[in-house]
């Protein structure tokens, strides 16, 4: 901790000795970038013992953010002494009329960055991985048979090479765990395709998050209670959520979160085909055979698996009845919400 307290000490020393703009950019790099000394910290919390990395986590989080309040603070700071100087200079007429009109974050964008936020703060790194793969990545380290529908046509598009336009972002785990040994906390989101009859609730392209975690003696309450956090946080309050048995090759017991549906609050409507709940985590304990395709004893190390898909939260993030609304260009949707 003492080593948090020094830093942020420095960071500010730093932040307050920035005399312009670029100079304070700068120091937001030094500190903030991918390359700087809070993800170089980040970095470490795979080193710590198990109990510990939660709150390392945390701490390393609120630092970031008292790090981002302080290069905000200064950043207005120093925008307005240019303003003061530019209206002294008296070349700068603030009572111009302007037609400039402010931008606005995607939905999704929005959403998949406080999934990010939410997962560093549970010591989580983000993976990514190539959108063109081939079948071992996509399918056979996941322990997806040869004969799995999902491999057919109808359900995978297939380039003239071979390769294959990824269905899930759970290849970006199997890169992953091929690369590095336990313990792994890592979360993939990314593109995704698939030949769906587009819908209210289908995209032949959409966006998924995959999460890992890989540890000695997970369970599926650490599962359960890492996927009713998410949902809680992203939608706001403590919504009803149900888990129940499915089955998916890569992970044995397989599991689907459901949450109610918040278009008839559990009454049944056309957007949850009349069920009351909508799916929104496919999950589950990863399968012995993808850990051994990748390298890792199953009987030392175990773990879970979720896939989530983005635009899906999105749509019960904000209410909208239509997922094909969110790519229809509309500006007014994008400003609204």
């Amino acid at each position: 901790m003492s080593q948090l307290e020094s830093l942020y000490a420095q960071a500010a020393r730093d932040v307050a000795a920035a005399g312009d703009l670029p100079a304070l950019d700068g120091v937001r790099v030094q500190y903030l970038g991918k390359k700087g000394a809070i993800k170089a910290l980040l970095k470490q919390t795979g080193k710590l013992p198990p109990e510990e990395r939660p709150g390392w986590g945390q701490k390393v989080n609120a630092l970031n953010k008292q790090v981002t309040d302080a290069l905000e603070a200064r950043k207005a700071e120093l925008q307005h002494a240019a303003e003061q100087a530019a209206l002294e200079a008296g070349w700068l007429d603030p009572t111009l009329p302007t037609a400039a009109r402010t931008g606005a974050l995607h939905p999704i964008t929005k959403v998949l960055m406080e999934v990010v936020d939410h997962f560093h703060g549970l010591g989580f790194e983000v993976a990514s991985g190539p959108e063109i793969e081939d079948a071992f990545h996509n399918f056979d380290a996941l322990n997806i048979p040869d004969n799995h529908p999902a491999r057919d046509v109808w359900d995978t598009f297939y380039l003239t090479t071979g390769e294959i336009p990824r269905t899930h972002t759970s290849s970006v785990q199997i890169r992953t765990m091929e690369q590095r040994q336990p313990p792994l906390r890592i979360i993939a989101p990314g593109k995704c395709f698939r030949n769906e009859t587009i819908d209210a609730t289908h995209l032949a392209a959409f966006n998924q998050c995959e999460g890992l975690y890989i540890d000695r003696d997970v369970t599926v309450g650490h599962l359960k209670a890492t996927l009713e956090g998410l949902v809680e946080r992203l939608m706001g309050y403590k919504v009803p959520t149900r888990f129940r048995p499915a089955f998916y090759p890569f992970v044995e017991p397989g599991l689907d979160l459901d949450i109610e549906c918040i278009f008839c609050k559990g009454e049944g409507c056309s957007i949850c085909k009349y069920g009351g709940w909508i799916e929104v985590i496919p999950c589950g304990m990863v399968h012995p055979n993808v850990l051994r395709s990748c390298g890792i004893d199953p009987e030392e190390f175990n773990g879970f698996a979720f896939g989530m898909g983005f635009d899906r939260m999105v749509m019960l993030r904000y209410g909208i009845d239509d997922l094909r609304r969110l790519y229809d260009g509309n500006l007014d949707l994008v400003r609204k919400l």
